[in-house]
Formats: structure tokens, sequence, C-alpha cells
């Protein structure tokens, strides 16, 4: 048994599995997740577990060359987009896309793990680097 560290077997696999340029999308409860791309779902009440406490967490363990974000979420929630921006590593890329964009390039996921964020649009693809 983990005692410390990312305990949820399924989040801490594909973790491990992610290779360079593997994306891997933080979704808040709303986002359609694609049928074809692993879920891994941990909403279970409205807001829980908290967007920003998942994506922080899931940083810690993996390298991000870049962020790709909603371009609504800069207008719709700005006080949740700048909150990402001081949560995402410094110095990364940060790519802007449509909702309906963003939406298509979860298809190319790794892995989606939903939050149970009702913030609308915070959803992040984050693009993996590489540690070397």
């Amino acid at each position: 048994m983990l005692k410390s560290g990312i305990l949820n077997p399924q989040i801490a696999k594909v973790l491990a599995d992610t290779g360079h340029k593997d994306m891997l999308v933080v979704s808040d409860a709303g986002l359609p997740m694609p049928l074809e791309v692993e879920r891994i779902d941990l909403a279970w009440k409205p807001n829980e577990p908290r967007y920003l406490d998942v994506l922080e967490e899931v940083l810690k363990y993996i390298v991000v060359e870049k962020a790709i974000l909603a371009e609504e979420l800069k207008t719709v929630s700005p006080e949740m987009h700048d909150k990402i921006l001081k949560t995402l590593p410094e110095g990364i890329e940060i790519e802007y896309v449509q909702h309906v964009d963003l939406k298509e390039k979860t298809k190319s996921a790794r892995a989606i793990i939903r939050t149970g964020e009702f913030t609308p649009y915070p959803s992040v693809i984050l693009v993996a680097g590489c540690a070397y």
C-alpha cells in the first residue's frame, strides 16, 4: 500500500505511462468525454473534488511543456483563469482555442481526469514534456 503520492491506482498508472507529447486532460464536471479515451472519474458531488486541487497534484508528477485552455475561460471565468495560470508550471507555452476545438482535441488524449468542478470552462489539456 502506498503511503504518499497519488493513491488512485488509475491516475498513478496513467501518469507513469505518460510520455513526451502525450496529452492528459484535467476537466470540470461538464466536459464531454469521448468514449475512446480512458476516463478517470473522480466527481462525486458538485465541486468535489475541486479542479485546482486535482490539477495541482497531477502537476507534481509529470513534466508539462504546454497547456491548452479554452479561450472562453478568460471572459466567462476570469478568476479561475488567473488561478490556473498561477498553478501551471512557470514558463510553459499556453495555447488558447475555442471550447469546441478543445473538446475535439480531447479525442487524442491519453486520459481525462474528471473533477466535480462546476466553474465553466476550466478544463485543460496538458501536453507532456521531457524530463531531460
